[in-house]
């Protein structure tokens, strides 16, 4: 049974418009998400799918109830790019891939990215991988050569429906591998052969491994199904990966449909360049949160531009989310969410994720000292979370004499939450003596007024 009564529309890429979301089974609404590839550190690109699917998680589970919602998101384990790191670096695979899962983590919890209902490894599938591939071979839709075994796209007529795109076209934009084996260029291999220095599993077509494609198509029909409700990922994986995806899954299964609704966020640039490690503004996630910038503050820049378009991290960006959420932490501290009160963000949030109207929701919440209202869609938003906060009152010694004070501010209202009254009493004081004024109004909210004779200086104290 839903929490709550709201409408979910999302732009399916299928159809190219927005769809009433209509899950197959309202107790059990499944959404698969492809996830790292892990062989290296997470760069803000790749922690803008992980941010954004998680908001539908959210929203899923603010609709449908937490156990309503099954929710996959792969860890891929088995690459070329992970055998290249490890060969580099003299290490196992396993170091390797234990190492950098560990990292993405660990930066994907600093932005408040929850735990997905599943985090299926490949190396876990390989078994289910190697039986859809000998269910493809016999009903002609793949063929064994050389030891490599590849779909044949021409068995699947409706290659390409997902992407746009003729077949033609996918050829012409995009780089097809042409090898000897290959019946046509446009075939794409399902298992490839391991040399004894390769990571390899033992099948009908002698020792290799998987590729990719296979790899999620396996894992979401094996934990969501044969048909299931939403599968998500970043814009670039629309083709091949996700073309490729479907037409397996499709025909290995006989069914019409892989997923009813197929979601794309945008790519991400930097200062209005496109990341690239050449122009130097290539960053992890790691990076900006070793540069000062709390998980939260990144959060609220990745969920500033709606999922679909492409957006722009700036530091400009990011200090105005800064700003606004020390804002916000100020006013809503010792205030505890209510779920009924964020209907306004909710109902933003079911027109295909529309986060930048959720966040102008929160500060029209914010203006009119609804300060309920504010931290319940706040907490929707993934944003004023207890364990994301701590930085807000602590400021750098080159911050402003606005977020200095602000931040005192968020001291002092902790502070009276825990009936910590001896200190709430000194921060007044001190902001006193610096020539600012604080006015406590209805709802929990503090104002301040930075009078006449003001002393920047005098605020040292409560850095």
């Amino acid at each position: 049974m839903a929490e709550t009564e709201i409408a979910i529309r999302l732009f399916n890429t299928a159809s190219k418009q927005k769809e009433l979301l209509r899950p197959l089974d309202p107790q059990n609404v499944r959404m698969y998400v492809c996830g790292p590839t892990v062989y290296d550190r997470a760069h803000i690109g790749n922690a803008r799918p992980a941010v954004v699917f998680d908001m539908l998680f959210r929203v899923l589970r603010h609709v449908y109830g937490p156990e309503g919602v099954t929710y996959a998101r792969n860890i891929t384990d088995i690459d070329d790019k992970i055998i290249d790191r490890a060969r580099e670096t003299g290490r196992a695979i396993e170091a390797v891939t234990e190492e950098t899962t560990g990292w993405y983590l660990d930066d994907m919890a600093a932005l408040g990215v929850l735990s997905p209902s599943h985090a299926p490894r490949a190396t876990a599938f390989v078994q289910e991988m190697i039986d859809m591939i000998a269910v493809l071979i016999a009903k002609g839709h793949a063929y064994d050569a050389q030891g490599h075994v590849l779909f044949e796209v021409a068995s699947f007529p409706s290659y390409g429906a997902l992407a746009h795109r003729s077949v033609e076209d996918m050829i012409a934009g995009s780089r097809v591998e042409v090898a000897p084996y290959k019946r046509d260029p446009m075939d794409f291999v399902m298992w490839k052969p391991s040399s004894p220095d390769q990571p390899g599993w033992d099948s009908p077509w002698g020792r290799g491994r998987p590729g990719w494609h296979i790899e999620c198509s396996a894992m979401a029909g094996s934990l969501l199904g044969e048909t299931f409700d939403i599968h998500g990922g970043g814009i670039d994986l629309a083709f091949p990966h996700h073309e490729n995806e479907r037409a397996q899954s499709l025909c290995a299964h006989g069914t019409e449909t892989m997923a009813q609704i197929w979601m794309h966020n945008g790519f991400l640039q930097v200062e209005g360049e496109k990341m690239s490690k050449s122009l130097g503004n290539f960053f992890t996630v790691r990076d900006l949160l070793d540069q000062g910038w709390p998980g939260e503050v990144i959060r609220f820049v990745l969920l500033s531009t709606h999922y679909r378009k492409p957006m722009d991290w700036t530091e400009k960006a990011a200090e105005e989310a800064m700003k606004t959420l020390r804002k916000w932490r100020a006013r809503g501290a010792g205030i505890e969410p209510t779920p009924s009160a964020a209907s306004a963000v909710a109902d933003a949030l079911g027109d295909d994720l529309n986060t930048p109207l959720a966040i102008a929701s929160l500060h029209e919440r914010a203006r009119e000292g609804d300060v309920v209202g504010l931290v319940s869609g706040a907490a929707l938003l993934g944003f004023l979370e207890p364990a994301m906060g701590g930085w807000e009152a602590a400021p750098e010694a080159g911050d402003s004499a606005a977020v200095v004070i602000e931040a005192a501010i968020a001291r002092r209202l902790k502070a009276r939450a825990e009936r910590d009254f001896a200190t709430a009493d000194g921060i007044r004081a001190a902001l006193a003596a610096a020539g600012v004024t604080l006015t406590d109004g209805p709802g929990g909210q503090t104002n301040y007024a930075v009078e006449t004779g003001f002393d920047p200086a005098k605020l040292e104290a409560l850095r």
